[in-house]
């Protein structure tokens, strides 16, 4: 699946997006069958801001309700993999959604587990995967989170 985002910052090996309502998808065939968006045209959520960290296994995403910060979402997946015409990563399925007071949820944990029964994942990935959640959340435990710095940021920022 192709969508397109606005650069918000580009420093090389990390760069911030933004994902907007309205962004058209483009989904292509896949040897593991039909995307689970395709019935979707674009993008129907609120704003986003994706954060990624060349060779990282997961993205950070910031939600926003309007110019208000929702909540941070993790997004575990392969490490990105940039190229002239943007980036490519593959979802892993597993996330991980952390509210304003850094308490945390996990969300679609049974997807890793899938995804390994049906071969779209090898179990070293899996254990990858794994890896990166715990090292996620003792960033967020310890309040070591390399994207503090975005908290402030809203989407305001980009006329400002």
């Amino acid at each position: 699946m192709d969508h397109p985002v606005q650069v918000v910052e580009d420093r090389g090996d990390e760069f911030a997006v933004l994902l907007s309502p309205g962004s058209e998808f483009t989904f292509y065939e896949h040897p593991e069958g039909t995307h689970p968006w395709a019935g979707q045209r674009a993008w129907r959520g609120p704003e986003v801001l994706q954060l990624y960290r060349v060779g990282l296994w997961y993205s950070v995403w910031m939600f926003f309700d309007e110019t208000t910060f929702r909540n941070w979402y993790i997004n575990f997946e392969a490490p990105v993999v940039r190229h002239r015409e943007g980036f490519a990563t593959d979802d892993y399925g597993l996330d991980l959604i952390v509210d304003t007071d850094q308490s945390m949820i996990w969300k679609d944990v049974e997807d890793l587990d899938a995804m390994l029964a049906d071969g779209r994942l090898e179990p070293a990935t899996v254990l990858g995967v794994l890896a990166a959640a715990r090292e996620v959340a003792g960033l967020i435990r310890t309040g070591d989170r390399w994207w503090a710095p975005w908290d402030e940021w809203t989407p305001a920022d980009l006329d400002a």
